[in-house]
């Protein structure tokens, strides 16, 4: 394996490769590398986003966060589907990420229940458009952007900044994509992918179960007062994976990972100096890079989430309640829809088996 292949490998993967060295020499080696790789990739992050904020604007880091990361996803997986078709989709997804959670939040000004139509179509779209092969986990990236904006939401100049943003991001991340994947030959298409649209298919099931799970939740906490409802969405949406074998999983690490997190953040506010509060995010980034599993991702994550949260709801209290609170709501709500939604789609398609004589299990 040369140095380059090596530093493409996921933090899993290096941490086996460490795990698995023959002697001191070879141990250093890799883990030297997985070092040089962590860090370059926050040093990239951290300077991408700032060039963003200064042509877009401070309001809009967090269109420059949705940049990166799509930058991130698409340089190392391809959507499988012809060259020109996989570009036409990318450009979907993103107009879907500028206009819909805007959108919704016009919508929730006037009733929180006329935005449910919005998040339904603009999550279901985004999920056909890039999420088609599941093993990828896109959702994590694609319908999380969504998520974010949805929760960052910007008006008059700012929006009209961030749209000029998001059409550059896109731009960018369209060039890295083809000069990454052009060599890939695929005969795939679009419409492939809409014929293959079956609810009987684990693919179809939870693209619907994600779809209605991630809306209705944004549209309760909407409807309830929640502040930051759009973290418990991201919660849901985190634990509401394709495979259901993961999802108990994935729910208890969320939690624990942010009660954790609220807890390390707590400490950090009062025992750092102001000036490093600010700093906090990224030494989360930084956890994050070298955490291998999921509870020390949600731990990590949730540091910069709190710390801009902080100014956003006023304090720390504030702050970390509702991260830590929203999280649980949004597990614990994936873990019910889930439960609800198959024995619901089991009863109406072996109801309909009866009378086709197919069979129908959902085994996601």
């Amino acid at each position: 394996m040369t140095f380059y292949q090596e530093l493409q490998l996921s933090a899993a993967e290096s941490k086996s490769l460490i795990k698995k060295s023959k002697d001191k020499k070879e141990r250093f080696y890799h883990i030297a590398v997985y070092l040089f790789k962590v860090i370059i990739t926050i040093l990239f992050c951290i300077a991408a986003i700032t060039v963003f904020t200064a042509f877009f604007g401070e309001e809009n880091r967090m269109a420059g966060v949705i940049t990166v990361l799509g930058i991130m996803m698409f340089r190392n997986i391809d959507l499988e589907i012809r060259m020109s078709h996989s570009i036409f989709s990318i450009i979907l997804i993103y107009i879907i990420t500028a206009f819909g959670p805007h959108l919704a939040n016009i919508a929730n000004e006037i009733n929180p229940l006329i935005a449910l139509p919005v998040h339904l179509i603009s999550i279901f779209a985004i999920t056909i458009l890039g999420c088609h092969n599941v093993k990828t986990y896109n959702q994590f990236v694609l319908v999380l952007g969504y998520l974010l904006l949805y929760g960052y939401d910007v008006s008059g100049k700012t929006y009209l900044l961030r749209i000029a943003g998001l059409g550059a991001g896109t731009l960018l991340i369209i060039l890295i994509y083809y000069f990454k994947h052009r060599k890939k030959v695929y005969n795939r298409t679009l419409k492939n992918i809409f014929a293959e649209y079956n609810i009987r298919t684990t693919r179809t099931s939870w693209q619907i179960k994600i779809t209605l799970a991630i809306s209705t939740l944004l549209t309760i906490a909407e409807l309830a007062g929640l502040q930051r409802g759009m973290w418990a969405g991201i919660a849901a949406m985190s634990v509401l994976v394709p495979f259901r074998k993961d999802i108990t999983k994935r729910a208890a690490g969320r939690s624990i990972g942010n009660i954790a997190g609220g807890a390390v953040f707590t400490a950090m506010y009062y025992v750092l100096p102001d000036f490093m509060i600010p700093f906090i995010g990224i030494i989360g980034g930084v956890g994050t890079g070298f955490s291998a599993k999921y509870k020390w991702q949600s731990m990590f994550n949730s540091l910069g989430a709190m710390s801009m949260a902080v100014v956003i709801l006023g304090g720390l209290r504030e702050a970390v309640f509702y991260r830590v609170f929203n999280n649980i709501i949004g597990a614990v709500y994936g873990i019910l829809f889930g439960l609800v939604f198959h024995k619901i789609a089991a009863l109406i398609l072996n109801r309909k088996k009866k009378t086709s004589n197919t069979e129908f299990e959902i085994k996601a």
